[in-house]
């Protein structure tokens, strides 16, 4: 072989070597910026979501109450005084029928005397009967008693969520149980749940 053909082909050879090696070096440098935009298109998708762990979660009730009116019936006694409360009638008629009958015992001034005595002994004795045979007037009659009662209801009206984020506890008020670990935003509270 001449020293010329040696050289064309030793430039042949280069030059297959480094058109393989350019085409093997675009290969790998597409390789890794595929790899290099995958991971920053994943890394995109979770660079602003941050998560803060739950301590507690405390329900809020609110009470409220609707006082109700409970009726029911009852019966209920009325007692109404004798007509004749001072019993007049009796004493009066008594004294009456007690001062004739004095007035037939003895005579003179005994027979004045007798009919005194008869009339107030008869005055009393009157009293004491009519006392005994009279009564009150005792009626039933059913009455509607109500009153007022409280119904009192409670309901949840939020929750008071204590969470953990950086070493810093915090508490915010949510309109629903956020679970165990809450969606936060630097400069920014809990914003959502997150199970």
């Amino acid at each position: 072989m001449n020293r010329l053909t040696a050289n064309v082909l030793n430039v042949a050879i280069a030059a297959v070597l480094a058109t393989g090696l350019s085409a093997c070096n675009r290969n790998a440098d597409a390789g890794a910026s595929n790899a290099s935009a995958d991971a920053g298109s994943s890394a995109g998708a979770d660079a602003g979501v941050k998560y803060a762990k739950v301590v507690s979660v405390d329900p809020v009730r609110s009470t409220v109450n609707n006082p109700k009116q409970v009726c029911h019936d009852e019966t209920v006694t009325h007692t109404a005084p004798p007509k004749d409360e001072n019993r007049i009638a009796g004493t009066a008629i008594g004294a009456v029928v007690g001062g004739l009958v004095g007035n037939q015992v003895g005579g003179g001034k005994g027979k004045t005397l007798a009919t005194v005595a008869g009339a107030v002994g008869g005055g009393y004795a009157g009293n004491r009967i009519q006392a005994s045979r009279q009564h009150a007037q005792v009626s039933s009659t059913v009455e509607r008693k109500c009153e007022t009662v409280n119904n009192t209801s409670s309901k949840i009206v939020g929750y008071d969520v204590r969470y953990e984020y950086n070493g810093v506890t915090r508490t915010v008020r949510m309109d629903h149980d956020p679970g165990d670990r809450v969606q936060v935003q630097e400069g920014v509270t809990a914003v959502s749940d997150a199970h």
